[in-house]
């Protein structure tokens, strides 16, 4: 289960600015606590993992339910497909996804492997548009499965471009531990790995992630310059060296990601 979010921090309630609405938090934070090792809790984890007292947690599940984001069976409680609208509205205003996708469904067809598009959130890499050919990790990913930013070579690039006050401030908390034996985690390293990604435009991550899984990825730009985003082309490091990514698939992914910036400026237009 996951831990408490602990809410009610003085410390944190001292820093808010007047206009806070704690009340909204709260909820979001009981949404946010189901997840897919816990998709179903009973009111007292709900409570636990928010932070929250049992009557207070049974109020904002309750009206959850009455709003139609969340259901139950009487004793335990589960989202419903209603709040894929919170996200919805997101994605029906970026027009990012139905961008990207032609692009990385003609390199999937030419490469054969499975290629994403992805954004930064806080510190994480969050999908927002997926193709994909035979499943090679244990997790399934969808649009908005997230992965902790530092392990990912989507992620890599879209840290690369973060003013560098914010970006150490990311990577002094984002290591908590090993994901993998070959998990990079501490921050020197982790930012030698970045500062390499900003200069050659691309990062490769060698079962940093999950074992097995090689990543190639390359940054999104808007017309201003600035990274909106990031592409990549994942596979089996049983059967795609780190030699052939580099020479072979990512001159491929850089001609996606400069044809989605191409169409990303018109659109705007």
């Amino acid at each position: 289960m996951t831990e408490p979010m602990t809410a009610d921090d003085p410390v944190r309630e001292r820093a808010r600015a007047a206009h806070f609405v704690q009340s909204l938090e709260r909820g979001l934070n009981v949404i946010r606590a189901f997840d897919a090792t816990t998709p179903q809790m009973t009111l007292s984890e709900v409570a636990h993992a928010t932070g929250l007292t049992r009557a207070a947690a049974r109020r904002f599940l309750l009206t959850l339910v009455d709003l139609g984001y969340v259901r139950s069976d009487g004793r335990r409680f589960s989202l419903t497909p209603g709040v894929l609208r919170l996200g919805y509205s997101y994605l029906s205003a970026l027009s990012l996804p139905e961008v990207a996708e032609p692009h990385l469904e003609r390199l999937v067809a030419s490469v054969h492997e499975s290629s994403s598009v992805s954004v930064l959130d806080g510190d994480d890499i969050v999908y927002v548009a997926r193709i994909p050919t035979s499943r090679i990790m244990t997790v399934a990913i969808s649009v908005g499965t997230r992965f902790p930013a530092y392990a990912t070579s989507m992620g890599r690039v879209l840290l690369a471009d973060l003013p560098g006050p914010e970006l150490d401030e990311r990577l002094d908390r984002a290591a908590n531990g090993p994901i993998t034996t070959r998990t990079t985690t501490d921050p020197e390293a982790l930012r030698r790995e970045i500062d390499r990604a900003r200069r050659q435009g691309w990062s490769l991550v060698d079962q940093e992630l999950e074992d097995g899984l090689r990543s190639i990825a390359a940054p999104i730009r808007d017309a201003a310059g600035t990274v909106v985003a990031a592409a990549n082309i994942s596979a089996a490091s049983s059967r795609t060296p780190a030699a052939r990514m580099r020479r072979e698939l990512l001159p491929l992914l850089l001609d996606a990601t400069a044809g989605i910036e191409a169409d990303l400026r018109a659109a705007r237009r």
